[in-house]
């Protein structure tokens, strides 16, 4: 297990060096002036050439990437080019709220997706089942950012029962130590904080965790029809076990493994930025975050974001992989 591990974090920082140097070349192919984008503004051909100097974007792309590459191995991911910020301090502010998002969806998805799935195998072809597999499609179908928009119109503007966008109401005082909400308002004591920022983080989060429990019900339904057929499942039944202990005991920790597959995948989505979720509640997390570098053609933005994000996915992959390792006996005998 710990020489499997050792192998994987071998491949950590190659995989990171892949992802930067593809995202450094891609947006230096893209035609274009990023000064004039990100500025906004019309400059003269001096003007043009005093600030690319600045931002070293007069010198040949072999040194840029040197420059880029030195400056990423000191841990230095630089600023942004629309306003000075460092990108550090960025990602600390968007980071944490995209993480809280994706949690909470994915909790959402998973309790919903994996109960769905467990009732539908239950009752078989019959009404629930049907009803389940019905529900499921249609969550598949339809567009996140048309529930999203019904979810504020039913809860927000009709019923008033949560906010229509941001992370916490204006003029709600609160103090930042992790930006992790959750986490800093229940250190301070600060209730009225975390229930705001509960009512605001409910609405994305279950827009995003109903779309996404379709896919997880669908998988767990085939995951559990094709375990619960097997002969060990046959045999605990003729020992007269209960069904409950039959269904979760024995079938649901081996339907599991392409379960967890499915959700470390989306997790990992979901911190590059649910972009479109984000877009609708006017959530200030990764994706929007991303999205805004993008349009910018801000260098410094899109780069730092890509690789956090990046490594953050690689880091949930080998997370899978070991609770992979922790739930399947017989991998842990392979390594």
């Amino acid at each position: 297990m710990v020489q499997y591990l050792i192998q994987r974090l071998i491949w950590l920082p190659i995989v990171l060096w892949a992802v930067s140097s593809m995202t450094f070349l891609a947006l230096r192919i893209v035609p274009g002036n990023p000064i004039e984008t990100v500025q906004n503004q019309v400059m003269d051909k001096e003007q043009l050439a005093r600030v690319e100097a600045v931002w070293g974007l007069n010198k040949p792309i072999t040194e840029q990437y040197v420059n880029f590459m030195s400056n990423l191995v000191r841990g230095d991911l630089g600023l942004t080019m629309s306003s000075g910020v460092p990108i550090r301090r960025m990602i600390f502010e968007r980071m944490p709220p995209t993480i809280e998002l994706a949690l909470v969806a994915l909790v959402v998805s998973t309790v919903i997706g994996v109960g769905a799935g467990v009732i539908s195998v239950v009752v078989e072809n019959r009404l629930v089942d049907y009803l389940v597999r019905t529900l499921s499609i249609l969550g598949l179908s339809l567009p996140i950012f048309w529930v999203g928009i019904m979810f504020i119109i039913i809860f927000s503007v009709n019923l008033k029962l949560t906010p229509t966008s941001g992370r916490i109401g204006v003029g709600i005082d609160y103090e930042t130590i992790t930006n992790f909400m959750l986490i800093d308002h229940i250190i301070t004591g600060n209730w009225e904080a975390l229930g705001s920022y509960l009512r605001h983080l409910a609405l994305p989060a279950i827009t995003i965790g109903l779309t996404s429990a379709g896919f997880v019900a669908r998988l767990t339904r085939s995951a559990m029809l094709e375990v619960i057929r097997s002969d060990y499942i046959r045999t605990a039944r003729a020992k007269g076990l209960y069904q409950r202990s039959v269904i979760w005991k024995h079938a649901m920790r081996n339907a599991m493994l392409p379960i967890i597959t499915l959700q470390g995948l989306q997790f990992g989505a979901l911190l590059g930025g649910a972009v479109i979720t984000e877009r609708v509640f006017s959530y200030p997390g990764m994706g929007m975050w991303l999205l805004d570098g993008i349009l910018e053609r801000d260098y410094s933005v899109v780069q730092g974001g890509i690789i956090f994000v990046a490594l953050a996915y690689v880091l949930m992959n080998l997370l899978v992989d070991v609770l992979y390792h922790v739930i399947d006996p017989r991998l842990r005998k392979a390594t």
